[in-house]
């Protein structure tokens, strides 16, 4: 947490991710072009917020796109916020950005987290539904993993798998794993509490994307989860980034995929308030 602290105390740095912020997946021209900052010194302030995994980079092709990374944030949310305390910031946090925000791009989701395993136990712990059972809050997802092949969800053992429209978009596998993403379900009003015109509105929302990319990191493994492809203004996107009260989102359930790989036993159930 050192190098995040002292990766925050600069206000240049401090800029670069307010523009990140505003707008992810900025390219080195791009954040060079909206700030008053050389593109030596952007290139250098980047380099520092990205050994403090506060940013994050994804190649497109010929473009590298920077993105901010939550996971370094949610670790000090996580020493040092209850979480009963953190629902109430989060509550604030939520009303604030609606009073203040401007119509925005369609959102992405980038999580970056460093995982003592190797590639092959990764990809298997993504793919193989005796996995995801033990940290996906007992789904086992199942699939042939090939392109254009559905995803099921099995939410218990014996229950009859469940085609939620989710279809493999790319597999190579303990390198990279992509595929679409369900919709709400009615199950999603009742725990939310949404009423039938709130669960209308959000079945509006268009398909988004996920995809993880795994990447050798000496003795460890890079894994990086880019979700998007989000309608403006999701609502789906909330409930991944684990912003909607009750959902953990992504970085709860990547916290289970790196402790049942490190320690074989998944995160123990949160104890939720009341």
């Amino acid at each position: 947490m050192d190098a995040v602290f002292r990766a925050l105390a600069d206000a240049s740095r401090r800029r670069l991710l307010d523009s990140l912020n505003a707008r992810n997946g900025q390219t080195l021209r791009e954040l060079c072009a909206g700030l008053d900052m050389t593109r030596q010194s952007v290139s250098k302030h980047l380099a520092v917020l990205e050994a403090a995994e506060l940013v994050t980079s994804v190649r497109r092709g010929r473009e590298k796109l920077h993105h901010l990374n939550a996971a370094p944030i949610t670790a000090i949310a996580d020493r040092w916020i209850s979480r009963y305390d953190r629902q109430r910031a989060e509550a604030l946090a939520d009303l604030r950005t609606a009073l203040e925000a401007s119509p925005v791009e369609s959102p992405t989701f980038v999580y970056t987290t460093y995982i003592d395993t190797t590639p092959e136990r990764l990809w298997a712990a993504l793919t193989e539904p005796a996995f995801t059972r033990r940290y996906w809050g007992g789904v086992a997802l199942q699939s042939d993993w090939q392109v254009g092949s559905p995803v099921l969800w099995q939410d218990a053992p014996g229950e009859e798998l469940r085609d939620l429209g989710q279809r493999v978009l790319v597999a190579e596998p303990h390198r990279r794993l992509s595929y679409s993403w369900h919709g709400f379900q009615p199950e999603h009003a009742e725990h939310f509490g949404w009423s039938a015109a709130e669960l209308a509105a959000r079945l509006g929302e268009r398909r988004s994307r996920v995809t993880f990319e795994i990447e050798p990191h000496g003795a460890a493994v890079r894994l990086t989860v880019i979700h998007d492809d989000f309608s403006p203004g999701s609502e789906m996107h909330r409930a991944i980034s684990g912003q909607l009260d009750g959902s953990g989102g992504w970085p709860e359930l990547l916290a289970g995929l790196k402790t049942l790989l490190e320690t074989g036993q998944p995160l123990p159930e949160p104890t939720r308030a009341g």
